[in-house]
């Protein structure tokens, strides 16, 4: 799979450009400022519906404009595809498939695959809980593009419990009176149910992912390691599988925290408040690793991410055929590598880019040309002031 055209339309600082693309391997190269990384954050959008810069769509609309167009031209095999997606802050997003077919943005997830290096990957290692949950969950949703509804399942229900509770909380302290909460034990049971399923898919994925990252790491540190993960929360990775135990556990844990969220007024127990304990050796990672320890971290999880993912483009999550039982391949993702190689020492710069140059399509940002590795020879896009020539 390889997406053969990009075309945007007030996104970022583009006004409009169109970018036709090749498989193999596409470097844009030009000064810092001038749009690189705005190209390839629009590829990763048709992938994840989102930003790996920003958390809304609104900084992704062109100062000006009221909305943003992202289409791109997608081969898969012997088939094409076109994607629209129409970016409205503060509205509904809206996308088409094959320009006939108006259908729900989400309908698009898993027709574009992408893992992401950039120079925020460090965050998966150094920074807060959140990141590492939007790491497993991308991911979550990338191997079983269903997911997405799932993940937005939850988020309704947790933010309508957190409302409920809120309100309880103002209640006893600015009134002086108790609210009715009885409605909670069944937010419970919804929390709890959308909860155990997205639980259960991130057990499987670090499952699998692990041995994956070890090798990863292997690869880029010689010597280094061994990774290992820690599953924080009511739930660890040795716990149960099936989704009505993890409900049942889950549950349990709602009503253990019930008075103390009463306190709150927020939810405490929950996928939304786990994380995944990076370890190297036998010590967590964050606070002991050093910054090239870290960085070949970040980088073996993006690596396992990708080979994952590629493995699964012939079956599906589990070794199961995809289209039918007849293992036809659902396309290797793209290699998005945005100005990662300034931040690398020239050991780990060749030894990235010497595993991630057979890939089917891999698309590079660099501000200086020579940042890019030799074993990464192909197409070269000139990115000056809004404008993105071929060299």
């Amino acid at each position: 799979m390889h997406v053969s055209h990009l075309s945007l339309a007030d996104f970022r600082s583009y006004a409009r450009v169109e970018v036709p693309l090749d498989p193999g391997v596409t470097a844009f190269v030009g000064p810092n400022g001038q749009g690189k990384t705005n190209l390839v954050e629009a590829v990763g959008y048709l992938a994840t519906l989102g930003s790996h810069r920003v958390s809304s769509d609104a900084p992704l609309v062109r100062l000006g404009a009221d909305r943003a167009f992202v289409r791109a031209s997608v081969v898969q095999g012997e088939r094409q595809q076109l994607i629209e997606l129409e970016l409205n802050p503060g509205k509904a997003n809206r996308a088409r498939l094959n320009r006939s077919s108006q259908v729900r943005p989400r309908d698009v997830l898993g027709i574009v695959r992408t893992v992401l290096f950039a120079p925020e990957d460090l965050a998966l290692v150094k920074g807060d809980p959140g990141e590492r949950r939007r790491f497993l969950d991308e991911l979550v949703t990338a191997r079983s593009p269903r997911m997405a509804g799932v993940r937005s399942d939850y988020e309704r229900v947790l933010k309508q419990r957190n409302t409920l509770l809120k309100s309880a909380v103002m209640a006893r302290r600015h009134a002086g009176r108790s609210m009715d909460v009885s409605t909670l034990d069944i937010w419970d049971q919804h929390l709890a149910r959308a909860g155990a399923e997205l639980l259960a898919h991130r057990l499987d994925l670090i499952a699998v992912l692990l041995p994956l990252a070890n090798r990863a790491y292997e690869q880029l540190a010689p010597g280094g390691g061994p990774v290992a993960f820690d599953y924080r929360g009511p739930v660890g990775a040795d716990g149960p599988r099936s989704r009505e135990e993890l409900y049942e556990v889950l549950l349990a844990a709602l009503g253990e925290a019930r008075k103390q969220e009463m306190e709150r007024g927020v939810t405490l127990v929950g996928p939304h408040r786990d994380d995944l304990v990076l370890r190297l050796g036998q010590l967590p990672a964050k606070g002991y690793a050093s910054h090239g320890e870290s960085w070949s971290y970040a980088l073996a999880l993006r690596l396992a991410s990708y080979e994952l993912l590629k493995a699964e483009s012939y079956c599906g999550p589990g070794g199961a055929a995809t289209e039918g039982g007849g293992g036809r391949r659902a396309g290797e993702p793209v290699l998005v590598l945005d100005d990662v190689f300034a931040e690398l020492d020239a050991r780990r710069r060749e030894r990235l880019a010497e595993l991630v140059a057979p890939g089917e399509q891999v698309l590079v940002t660099a501000a200086v040309g020579d940042d890019v590795p030799g074993v990464l020879a192909g197409a070269r896009y000139t990115v000056s002031e809004g404008t993105v020539e071929r060299a």
